[in-house]
């Protein structure tokens, strides 16, 4: 018999994330940090003050572009991202979609998937050769997302990837064949909201004929992949990813460290801001002391969001912006994250083209950032039609106009033109026109990227004669990819540049500008 009285709190979680007023619970101290085995030898220790000493090293300022395997289980039912948490939610149409073709989630759930996860057709090696053509210099692996599936051989449980669904390390495979294309390689972790994130699999349906029968989440035999949070608030407080449970904390941080211990990624990416205060911290620690210790200098990186979950130190590590930019030229490195379509493979889903991707890139490299573009791939490891294109297409872009992405640093302004930038998290959908222009450096070298392809003689104002922001005059411009001599004189309103019958790239042109 269902225990209604003891189930009202169940739906808090769905309270909460309707933004209505959540239950209320007492704040539990973090997991104490045991610094004898949590920190490792050497200079950073968890305090903010300590963190806060980090330098981005000059690998990841000059990398400016990396490909992401955003890629697992969630991948099978071909639906898209949250998959995991949204088969657990009437009405939604994950829940329908599952309901329709596995069965309902109190017979048949999550783990009744990761079976079907073979990988059958994941050839890493020649995924790696095609992302470095397309001008990646580092590749990140997904560790773990919210579904709480490892995709290493872990020591902490047995939900993984070597020894179910593929039975195969896929984090190892990745890094392998990064490694061979002298990539530098990174993980992704989203394990610090999956205490919150998944507790719908601990729910049940309020309408017959399943009425109050509970989800296989609630099954105890199944409580280290869905967790025992059964009785845990959705959220402890509105606008937080992370529980206040300490057990959890020490849990995240065992799994998080035997992945950072055991792969040494050059980066490790959090799905949120940093998580657990101290204990999340030590981790980071560990993180950088351990790069130290392999190389005799710091050459990790770690990136997490501003994003009002966890914690955020402005130089304590790297900022990342998931799906978004941020405005005019930040003085510290930091990172775009986003996908070529859903993060997971959605056969409902749109994608983008490579026009928008490179003017993306190129607006982001302006701003002293740095693109890590996830390109879905299918649930058997092979890519589709469209990220084949896309691969290509940058390859072919890159070959002729890389040097004026890679290495470079910003110019004294981002730059011009009539489309204004959606700054922020989740705002990518600024259309840009051949007449808005970015700037990059590399010594006295200025490029200038237009974010669309020219047809008309291209204007830039910000090189006019007595201009502030550059008073040399224009000494030479070269097209790059163009093998002649390209016309060109410098008015008072602009510098005015005269394009070719044809132009060597296609999505966007780089025009090379040296000074007297």
């Amino acid at each position: 018999m269902v225990n209604f009285s003891k189930r009202e709190i169940l739906v808090a979680p769905v309270v909460a994330a309707l933004g209505l007023p959540s239950v209320a619970r007492a704040q539990v101290p973090t997991s104490p940090v045991r610094k004898e085995h949590d920190l490792a030898a050497g200079p950073f220790t968890s305090s903010v003050e300590s963190l806060k000493t980090y330098r981005a090293p000059d690998w990841f300022r000059d990398a400016k572009f990396g490909i992401w395997a955003h890629w697992g289980v969630q991948s099978v039912p071909r639906q898209g991202d949250w998959y995991a948490r949204f088969l657990y939610v009437p009405g939604h149409p994950h829940y329908d979609h599952h309901v329709k073709t596995y069965g309902h989630p109190s017979e048949v759930g999550y783990k009744d998937i990761i079976p079907l996860w073979k990988a059958e057709k994941f050839d890493p090696d020649a995924l790696m050769a095609k992302y470095a053509d397309a001008g990646a210099k580092y590749f990140v692996s997904m560790g773990v997302h919210h579904d709480n599936f490892d995709l290493w051989n872990s020591k902490h449980h047995r939900w993984n990837a070597a020894t179910m669904g593929p039975k195969r390390d896929i984090v190892g495979a990745w890094k392998a064949a990064a490694k061979r294309r002298g990539l530098r390689f990174g993980v992704s972790e989203h394990l610090g909201a999956s205490y919150c994130w998944w507790y719908p699999n601990h729910l049940y349906d309020q309408f017959w004929p399943k009425l109050g029968v509970d989800y296989d989440g609630a099954n105890p035999r199944y409580a280290d992949l869905y967790h025992d949070n059964r009785d845990e608030p959705f959220l402890n407080k509105p606008g937080t990813w992370y529980t206040t449970n300490p057990k959890f904390h020490r849990h995240w941080f065992d799994r998080i460290s035997d992945l950072v211990d055991t792969y040494q990624p050059d980066l490790l990416y959090s799905d949120g801001g940093l998580p657990f205060g101290e204990i999340g911290r030590a981790l980071v620690a560990r993180l950088y002391n351990n790069s130290i210790a392999r190389g005799g200098k710091l050459e990790a990186v770690y990136t997490c969001k501003d994003s009002g979950s966890g914690e955020f130190h402005q130089g304590a590590a790297v900022q990342d912006v998931e799906r978004g930019v941020l405005k005019g030229i930040n003085p510290l490195p930091w990172q775009t994250d986003t996908s070529n379509s859903d993060w997971f493979f959605n056969e409902h889903y749109g994608f983008k083209s490579t026009g928008d991707v490179i003017s993306m890139l190129a607006d982001i490299v302006s701003k002293n950032g740095n693109l890590l573009l996830n390109v879905v791939m299918y649930p058997d490891g092979s890519l589709p039609p469209q990220s084949e294109q896309l691969l290509a297409e940058l390859a072919a872009w890159m070959k002729v106009n890389s040097q004026a992405i890679h290495g470079t640093r910003p110019w004294k302004i981002h730059g011009e033109g009539p489309t204004e930038t959606a700054a922020g998290m989740f705002r990518e959908d600024t259309a840009y026109t051949s007449r808005d222009i970015r700037f990059t450096t590399r010594g006295e070298t200025l490029y200038a990227l237009t974010l669309g392809e020219p047809s008309v003689a291209t204007e830039i104002r910000a090189l006019a004669l007595g201009n502030p922001h550059e008073r040399r005059r224009v000494r030479r411009v070269r097209l790059l990819g163009h093998p002649g001599t390209i016309r060109f004189h410098q008015a008072d309103q602009a510098l005015v540049i005269d394009l070719p019958e044809r132009l060597p790239t296609r999505h966007a042109s780089v025009f090379e500008i040296d000074f007297a």
